[in-house]
This record gives structure tokens, C-alpha cells and sequence, in this order.
């Protein structure tokens, strides 16, 4: 018996399920699954109406319905989950919280209120979570409606997503969208290192998980009753489909369940108070968690690092090695998360105590964000059945991004809390450096094949660049069966392949003449027409307009596409000396993103050059000028900002206006604005979205000059014409020495850079002209070279 009151213990445990093909189905709401469950936890305990009225704090895990800002609850849900839950047994607790989303939430959730339970700022807690994925399922297959909305009063600590780190733009522009692919290229990558061929790794894949499947089998509240031999995991069929190489159906997780699960935790002092019965307590004697670097940037992609510091730390807290655990379990959504804790111990796949306690994932059911619930109720009852036991529960979130250890026993012991410097360990490791936009020979380091109903649909790799060994993505081209087939057939691990760099992403091939008949170079001229902007070309200067007047010249990625080849061109059209870009019609020059057109991920997706093929230029030596009429909003103020000059109208309205739509002035406004106008008036423009006058903008200084309603076009001639008055080569030498010059420190430093531009300058046929005919008392007659 621990003689420290304020110890905490896990008291109580419940789980709660149902069939769809079960006689007593129920079609039960995620909160009334989520109460049965808490109900079964109190009175695991003791009574429901002996722990509701202690009961100061209840948390709840995220489902599926909530764990994205993209999420849809088709039947409504509550406004406040975690009381919804405790208004069913009668509870009014003080806090309630929803914790992010993740796999490793219900282990962390332990760990996090454990420590507070010892601390004194809580004192008897419910967690609990629940998944009805297959009930809303079925429902929306028999076109069935219900209504699941709840509004319960009382305050609501949201925690978030908890997204950051876990999903950004670069592996979504390369289709890393669900867990089957990311999963599947740290698989891969495991293979890769031990050297294995594609039917031995599939070998060992399903000899990890066939005792998964018959503890399942087993299980009351699994979602599967079946158990599978290993070769039965990873034969593919019309029913075990390939879903993401190296991944039959039968080794991903299953979402379809209707599961919930409930833990009651509290302290010694109060248990005894509450009459608790000693039989029922359950120590955490050991507890950590880690947070692993976002997936490209680990040193190897085959481990998770932060899985395995963790576990050691958990293990060196309880006091025990891990010969001494009893029972494990591991999370368990693709057998990689497993193998890496295995690895790290060199535990084998057979070892008698086994991996789960539940089934796994794939068999007991990957109960959204709460599986690992059901695995600590399952810890804790075998811990109780077999007293003074150990068993290890591994909770995994992201893609082996976060993970949380808990050791469960019912021997007593004091509080022990976690190394507070294990995260500071693990930050301290160099990260691996990332190219995203990928150009040249490479490696493949590892790969997935995705399928689409068990037909490869696209084939994603990370490589190495032989130039420079950064790391980077790279997708199959669209609509290339060749290199698609190729993948399938032969061993893509370590084969050399040839990568290019696009505003969608980068793209790879097996050769290089692929490559680029798939891709060829857009030859640098002109067309006569174009989808989306109208082209003039006056003598030496290039006219290009947005002609998207009924979207207020709103830029898309096609557009995008269009206006990066046209100032392509342009730049490389030695008789082009000066551009003007403007918008159609009276309205607007720009006003941005479409974002009917696109999805929130989408409104990054632009040409390499930038939006509207400027803002992420380089090597501009040429004058580009804005004539901006009406609207110059988010993107399209962008592209003023990117333009040497800017004429405007009176009329003219300019914003940075993205934080009003929930997103930032990414193509150049955060950073542009700022070096052009006193920052506190950029951070005021920035942050607020205030939309400036012409007149305004000129005082600031980004609009040079401004012209009466509707001339804005003529204005930008002028200037135009003011500028074609000098040698063009002067003019594009001192535009390169301008920019040439932005990265220097000192005046110094900026003129010993100015040597290129010179050089160019002095051996012209301009410089000469200009000497010549200011000697003749003439108009000089430039060419441009």
C-alpha cells in the first residue's frame, strides 16, 4: 500500500461497442457510446452515483468528426462533447476539455493528469472518447438520417487540432493527404535498410500481424472476429487490396467502428475516501512523452527516434527493463510503429508475451484517436489479473510524429515524473536538409505506390539529389502509366531517376528523356492567344492584361501557368526592354486568389516564378510596371509589390487582405511590404487588412504615380516610354545591381557587388552609343546590347 495520498491511480475502466450486424444494435451517437462506456468505468470503480459528484474534471479524445478543420459532422454533434458525456451519469464537473487529435492522446492524457492529480489541481478525473465511424456509415449508405446535435451549457477548454507539424503544404502538394501513403514511406524506407525484397518484407509484415489478428478474434469489443494467417495479411485479392505498396487492405487500420472507452483516475488519498477497493488500483509507474521532427526532415525515415527515447524513458522511471515488462501494447495502425520499438530492443516479432493486448488497429479497431484507450483499460486488467505485473502501453500519434509510454502495475509506487529534458535531447539532432523544388539526377531513399480500388494510381518517392544529397518529394507525372508500371514491377529503392521542379510539385522519371518529352520546354515566344490574359507587344514594350474581369481578375493556377511563360519571355526577349501589367476591365487589377475555384490547400499552388508569375522570380533585369486600376487585393497587391514601378488610378484600392480569409500574404507581401514603406505602417496593413487609397500608397511609397479614373494604363506608358529614353542596358545593368545588392550588410559590401553589372555595362554596345552621340549632339539610337 503507498502510504502518499496524493499518489495518483488509475481506479476505473470501461468500453462500450456495437455491431452493425449485431442483434442488439442500437445505432448509438458518439456520446451516448461515450457515456456507456464512462458509466462501465465509474462502476468499475464504484458506483456511478458514488464518483459523479466527485468528479471535478472530464476530458475527451477527438473524433473523427471533429479532428480537422475540414471535418463534417453529417448528424450535428454536441457544442461541448466531454459534457455531454458527464450530464448523462448526473456529473457537473468544474472543467471540461477535448484534447487535440492524435493517437497518443489517451496515453498523454494519463500522463498530463496523473502529474496534475499528484499536484493537487485536480482531484478525481474522467477521460473518455468514443468513434460511431461505422454507424455514420451505414446510416449514410441506407440514406438514413439522425439527429446528433447537442448544446450543453458550461465552459469548454478546446485544445485544438494540434495539426502543427503534423500537415504542411509540401507533402500535400505531393499527395502525402492520408496516413496509408506517409506510413507507407517509412515502411519502405525499414525495408530499404534491411535490405530486403518487397516479398520478404510482406513476409514479415504478416508474421507481425497475425497474433494481432487472433487477439482480436478474441476480443469483446473488437470490431473483427476473424483471425488471419500471416500469408492471408499480405496475399493480395478482390478483397485484401493493395491500398498504399507496401500495404494490403488487412494491414491498415480499420476506422469503421462504433467504440468507446473511459478511464477514471484519481489519488490514493481520495480512493481510500471513496471506499475504492485496493484491488481495483492501478500505479503508472513510469510515463513519457516525446514529439518526433516532421517527417521529412528525420535523419531516418525508418525510425522514429522520439518513440524510442520515450519507451527508455518511461522504462528508466518505472525502474525496470524491458525484460522485465510482461505484456505490451503497441500502437498498431501499420506495422511500422511496432517494428520500430521492436528494433530498438531487439525484440523479435514471436516473442511469447506479444504486442497487443486488444488486437490492434487493423483487428480490434482504430478507434480514431481513442484506440489507445482501449489498450490502457485492457493494460489495466491484465495488470489486475495478474498483480504486480507490468505492462507497457505505446501510444502513436501523426505519422510516428508523437508518441506517449505509460507503464501500468499494480505494485505500489510513488509518483514518478517525467525527464523533463528528453525533448531537449531530441531537438538537439541536425535535421536533414530538404530541396523543395528538385531539379536533376537523384535516388530513390524510399517510395509508396497509392492505389485507387486496388489500381495504382500514382507513385510518390523521397530522393536524394546527386549534386547536393538534400532531400525531397516527388510524384509520377499525371497520366504516365509508363514510369507508374515501372514502379510496380521493378525495385524503385535506391534506382536513379531524374527529377524536375514545377509550381504543383516535383515530378520524377526513370529517365531523363522521359522527363522531358512528358515536359518539354515551352519555347519562349508569344502566342497569338491565350485562355486567361491578353498580350501587346508596342515596339519594345510588352503589354500584358489579367482578362478575368467577371472574378475581378481573381488568378487561378492555370492563369498562374499563363503568366509565368509570358514573362518568361519576356525577360528572355532581347527586343523586350519594359513590361506593364494591368488588369481587365475598370473594377480590379487583381483581386487575388480564386478561392472559389481552389481548396484552401490549392491557394498555394502557382507557377514557380510566383503568383502571377513575378513574385518568386529571380534574375529579373528588366522593368516590370503595375498600372493598377480598381482593386488591388491580397495576391494582386503582391504583384505590385514585386513590379519595379506602380502607376495607379484615383480610384485604386490596395490590401493585403489574406488575414481576413485565414490566410497570409505568402507570395511576398509579409516580406516585400516592410522594405518598402516604414514597417509600422506594413504591420498595420498586415495584420488588420485595411485597404489604402492611391493617394496614400503614394505617400507611403509603393505607388509612384497616380493618374486621373481609368488611366492607369496610359500613366504606365508614359512611364514606360520615360524609361526607353535611357539605354536599356543601363537600365537592366542598375536593376541587377539593385537587386544584386538587397542581401548586403553595409554600403561597402553592396558596391564591391556591383562588378557583374559593370562588366556587362563597360563591353556594350550601348555604353559606347551613349558616349557617341552625347560627343554628336544627337538623340542616341539604342539597340539593347
Amino acid at each position: 500500500m503507498s502510504g502518499n495520498a496524493n499518489t495518483p491511480i488509475l481506479v476505473g475502466v470501461g468500453e462500450y461497442s456495437e455491431r452493425i450486424d449485431s442483434a442488439g444494435y442500437e445505432v448509438l451517437s458518439y456520446v451516448d457510446l461515450a457515456a456507456g462506456a464512462a458509466r462501465r468505468a465509474c462502476d468499475d470503480a464504484a458506483s456511478v452515483s458514488a464518483l459523479a459528484p466527485h468528479i471535478d474534471m472530464v476530458v475527451s479524445t477527438r473524433q473523427f468528426e471533429n479532428s480537422s478543420p475540414m471535418a463534417k459532422a453529417p448528424f450535428g454533434r454536441s457544442n461541448n462533447f466531454p459534457r455531454s458525456v458527464a450530464q448523462r451519469l448526473g456529473a457537473n464537473p468544474a472543467r471540461a476539455a477535448v484534447e487535440v487529435a492524435g493517437g497518443q492522446s489517451p496515453q498523454h492524457l494519463v500522463n498530463e493528469f496523473a502529474q496534475s492529480i499528484h499536484d493537487g489541481a485536480v482531484k478525481l478525473v474522467l477521460l473518455v472518447g468514443a468513434e460511431a465511424m461505422s454507424t455514420v456509415r451505414h446510416l449514410q449508405g441506407a440514406k438514413e438520417k439522425r439527429d446528433w446535435s447537442e448544446k450543453v451549457e458550461g465552459t469548454l477548454e478546446d485544445r485544438g487540432y494540434g495539426l502543427a507539424g503534423l500537415v504542411n503544404r509540401y507533402e500535400q502538394s505531393h499527395q502525402l493527404r492520408g496516413a496509408p501513403a506517409a506510413y507507407a514511406l517509412c515502411e519502405n524506407a525499414r525495408r530499404a535498410r534491411l535490405e530486403l525484397s518487397r516479398a520478404d518484407y510482406a513476409k514479415r509484415m504478416g508474421e507481425l500481424f497475425a497474433p494481432f489478428s487472433q487477439v482480436a478474434a478474441k476480443h469483446p469489443h473488437s470490431s473483427s472476429t476473424q483471425a488471419y494467417s500471416a500469408a492471408e495479411l499480405v496475399s493480395v485479392s478482390e478483397r485484401n487490396r493493395m491500398i498504399a505498396d507496401p500495404y494490403t487492405r488487412l494491414l491498415v487500420a480499420r476506422d469503421q467502428v462504433n467504440q468507446a472507452s473511459a478511464l477514471v483516475l484519481t489519488s490514493v488519498g481520495l480512493a481510500r475516501e471513496l471506499g475504492i477497493a485496493e484491488s481495483k488500483w492501478v500505479y503508472l509507474h513510469g510515463c513519457a512523452d516525446a514529439r518526433e521532427r516532421a517527417l521529412l526532415e528525420r535523419p531516418d525515415m525508418s525510425s522514429s527516434p522520439a518513440a524510442i527515447e520515450a519507451s527508455r524513458a518511461a522504462l528508466a522511471a518505472a525502474g525496470i527493463d524491458i525484460g522485465q515488462v510482461d505484456c505490451f501494447d503497441l500502437y498498431s495502425c501499420f506495422p511500422i510503429p511496432v517494428f520500430n520499438v521492436l528494433d530498438a530492443f531487439g525484440l523479435s516479432a514471436n516473442d511469447p508475451r506479444g504486442f497487443t493486448l486488444t488486437g490492434g488497429l487493423p483487428y480490434f479497431g482504430g478507434a480514431g484517436n481513442n484506440y489507445s484507450m482501449h489498450g490502457i483499460a485492457a493494460a489495466a486488467a491484465r495488470a489486475r489479473a495478474t498483480p504486480g505485473t507490468y505492462a507497457f502501453v505505446g501510444a502513436n500519434g501523426g505519422v510516428m510524429s508523437k508518441y506517449s509510454v505509460g507503464i501500468y502495475s499494480t505494485r505500489a509506487r510513488d509518483w514518478q515524473p517525467q525527464d523533463s529534458t528528453l525533448q531537449a535531447r531530441l531537438d538537439a539532432v541536425p535535421t536533414t536538409p530538404i530541396a523543395y523544388e528538385a531539379d536533376g539526377p537523384a535516388r530513390v531513399e524510399t517510395y509508396t505506390i497509392v492505389y485507387d480500388k486496388g489500381v495504382p494510381a500514382y507513385g510518390v518517392v523521397v530522393g536524394r539529389l546527386e549534386s547536393n544529397d538534400a532531400r525531397f518529394l516527388a510524384l509520377t507525372p499525371e497520366n504516365d502509366a509508363q514510369t507508374l508500371q515501372q514502379m510496380v514491377a521493378q525495385e524503385p529503392l535506391n534506382q536513379r531517376i531524374y527529377v524536375r521542379s514545377f509550381g504543383s510539385g516535383n515530378r520524377f522519371t526513370f529517365a531523363r528523356e522521359r522527363l522531358f518529352t512528358l515536359y518539354p520546354e515551352e519555347p519562349k515566344i508569344l502566342r497569338s492567344e491565350y485562355q486567361f490574359c491578353r498580350v501587346e507587344r508596342r515596339e519594345h514594350v510588352l503589354e500584358v492584361t489579367i482578362d478575368r474581369p467577371a472574378v475581378r481578375n481573381c488568378l487561378h493556377a492555370p492563369a498562374h501557368e499563363e503568366l509565368s511563360a509570358i514573362f518568361d519571355t519576356f525577360f528572355a526577349d532581347p527586343d523586350l526592354w519594359v513590361a506593364i501589367i494591368t488588369g481587365a476591365g475598370t473594377e480590379a487589377f487583381c483581386a487575388g486568389n480564386d478561392l472559389k475555384y481552389q481548396s484552401p490547400m490549392d491557394t498555394f499552388v502557382r507557377s514557380k516564378s510566383g503568383f502571377g508569375g513575378l513574385t518568386s522570380r529571380r534574375e529579373r533585369n528588366k522593368p516590370v510596371i503595375a498600372a493598377v486600376n480598381g482593386f488591388a487585393m491580397g495576391g494582386g497587391f503582391e504583384i505590385c509589390l514585386a513590379s519595379d514601378l506602380v502607376v495607379a488610378d484615383e480610384n485604386a484600392l490596395f490590401a493585403l487582405s489574406e488575414v481576413k480569409v485565414g490566410l497570409i500574404a505568402g507570395a511576398g507581401g509579409l516580406i516585400r511590404l516592410p522594405r518598402q514603406i516604414p514597417k509600422k505602417q506594413a504591420m498595420e496593413m498586415i495584420l488588420t487588412g485595411r485597404r489604402v487609397s492611391a493617394a496614400e500608397g503614394k505617400t507611403l511609397g509603393w505607388v509612384n504615380r497616380i493618374t486621373p479614373p481609368g488611366q492607369a494604363l496610359e500613366g504606365a506608358r508614359q512611364l514606360a516610354a520615360e524609361i526607353l529614353d535611357g539605354s536599356p542596358v543601363s537600365v537592366q545593368c542598375s536593376l541587377q545591381a539593385i537587386n544584386d545588392s538587397e542581401g548586403s550588410t553595409s554600403v561597402l559590401e553592396a558596391l564591391l557587388q556591383q562588378a557583374d553589372a559593370v562588366d556587362r555595362l563597360i563591353t556594350s554596345e550601348d555604353m559606347i552609343e551613349g558616349f557617341t552621340a552625347f560627343g554628336q549632339k544627337r538623340k542616341p539610337r539604342w539597340k539593347g546590347r
